[in-house]
């Protein structure tokens, strides 16, 4: 029902920026939180960041707070990572998910994007 597409990774050298995003599409979308998480080789998926739609709330992983932001533009279905400062250790795959509440919980996750942090 719901398809999500994440784009914006790169490389980007230590103390930089980049901006994710995700596009969400399909029938009779209504999202109640969509988060990013992250999963780097050989350690566990971790959320990275999260926005409930309904008032617009978020919550970050310690290790990004102050330097991610998460952020929705609900009229384009789209939410976005701003990542500044970003160091080595963010270095991971950063995928996309959305958590439906109605008609029973479902969850949707993206394909993933790459982001490397390397000087």
């Amino acid at each position: 029902q719901v398809e999500l597409v994440e784009s914006g990774g790169g490389l980007v050298k230590p103390g930089g920026s980049l901006r994710l995003s995700c596009a969400a599409s399909g029938t009779d979308i209504n999202i109640y939180t969509t988060s990013w998480y992250r999963q780097a080789p050989g350690k566990q998926r971790e959320l990275v960041a999260a926005i409930t739609h309904a008032d617009g709330s978020t919550d970050y992983a310690d290790s990004v707070k102050g330097r991610f932001t998460i952020s929705s533009d609900n009229a384009k279905n789209v939410v976005y990572l701003q990542m500044d400062s970003l160091e080595p250790e963010d270095t991971a795959v950063y995928y996309c998910h959305a958590y439906v509440a109605y008609g029973g919980p479902q969850n949707y996750w993206g394909q993933g994007t790459q982001v490397t942090v390397s000087s």
